[in-house]
């Protein structure tokens, strides 16, 4: 069983930063392929980034891909996404994820059906 807790959300203007952390339990972080999922009022649940257990490999969205950084630290437990220039429309919560997954896998990466575990998610509103 792995339990993930999100932080870091908040209010920020449109180009704003924020700095989003997953806190996971669980003595074998490593083995699990962390994601990012956000999910905007009335829209579904839409993939953002993922990375490998070790850290070597990430996926991102299009819409995010030079904007967002995805990373972790195994020594602690936790992943973040670090999430700059922010838009009014990326007003969302956002989620953390986790499949075991020690190999990866960069199509399961992007699939929110492959994840087992989830956090309660964090919101972030981003204002014009």
């Amino acid at each position: 069983q792995v339990q993930l807790v999100e932080s870091g959300g908040g209010l920020v203007q449109a180009g704003g930063s924020l700095r989003l952390s997953c806190a996971a339990s669980g003595r074998t972080f490593a083995w699990y392929t962390m994601g990012w999922f956000r999910a905007a009022p009335g829209k579904e649940r839409e993939f953002v980034a993922a990375i490998s257990g070790i850290g070597g490999s990430r996926n991102y969205a299009e819409s995010v891909k030079g904007r967002f950084i995805i990373s972790r630290d195994n020594a602690k437990n936790t992943a973040y996404l670090q999430v700059n220039s922010l838009r009014p429309e990326e007003t969302a919560v956002y989620y953390c994820a986790a499949y075991y997954g020690r190999r990866w896998d960069a199509t399961k990466a992007n699939d929110l059906n492959e994840y087992d575990y989830w956090g309660q998610g964090t919101q972030v509103t981003v204002s014009s």
